[in-house]
């Protein structure tokens, strides 16, 4: 899942690819690379990030949505938390939801019944203006596995089809260094759900607190990180670099799937 942030803010590449026409170049080049999906985002939810209204959300994403759509066959991720924006998106070419609040906001629930896209739901302690000040845990694993389970529950009784649920554990999103370890460690425990798991560390924080990095030189640490995650199980992992973290994650998968 190549990252393609259309916002002014976000941690790594905030700005870069603002207007839908560099927007667009961008989506080209992660499809060349090898991309299986182009995930947009109108709304930084990076560590301390402001919210935006609805309509500034739309006329960042809908128009690079739609220019992609016009000319790339790749499947459109929409990354919202908002109905409207959900809708929007969808009708544009989108086709997948991909939520940081796991359909928490009022009649998210509802609208990805009615649309009827693969939707990934992710684990976040607190919200993006606060959730890194202090996050507290008495089991990380525990805790991600009972509220993932509990919004597969949610999902399912409100019409949305098991088979189109993604989970996603959160790493960064209110989480301290130990507790990403300890989820990476134990990312397998997710496999139980029997569903696809995403997983997103590209360029996170987590990287800088064990290799005093700054973003723009995380790489490395990125595709380790990605190698573990589809050693783990992950099925989906979400990237700023995808031509270095394909070969990574294939070179991981392979291994791993060997048999004698």
């Amino acid at each position: 899942m190549g990252i393609l942030n259309v916002t002014p803010d976000s941690f790594s590449d905030g700005g870069d690819f603002f207007s839908p026409e560099k927007a667009l170049l961008h989506a080209r080049h992660m499809v060349k690379e090898g991309a299986a999906i182009i995930d947009v985002g109108g709304e930084s939810t990076r560590p301390g990030a402001a919210t935006i209204s609805v309509d500034e959300e739309l006329s960042r994403v809908i128009p690079v949505i739609e220019m992609i759509r016009a000319e790339i066959d790749t499947p459109i991720s929409i990354d919202t938390s908002k109905p409207v924006v959900m809708h929007a998106a969808v009708q544009a070419g989108a086709s997948m939801i991909n939520d940081v609040r796991a359909l928490q906001e009022e009649g998210a629930l509802e609208m990805a019944a009615d649309l009827q896209v693969p939707v990934c739901l992710m684990h976040m302690q607190g919200a993006p203006q606060s959730m890194q000040l202090a996050p507290v845990y008495d089991d990380v694993v525990l805790q991600v596995k009972s509220f993932l389970q509990q919004r597969i529950e949610c999902c399912i009784a409100a019409g949305v089809s098991r088979e189109s649920l993604v989970i996603d554990p959160g790493f960064g999103f209110g989480k301290g260094l130990v507790h990403n370890q300890l989820l990476l460690q134990h990312l397998n425990e997710l496999l139980k759900f029997e569903l696809p798991l995403l997983v997103g560390v590209s360029r996170k924080s987590m990287i800088s607190h064990m290799l005093d990095l700054p973003v723009d030189e995380r790489l490395y640490g990125s595709i380790s990180l990605a190698s573990i995650a589809v050693w783990q199980g992950a099925s989906i992992i979400r990237s700023h670099d995808v031509a270095a973290t394909l070969q990574a994650i294939r070179v991981s998968y392979m291994c791993r799937t060997a048999e004698n």
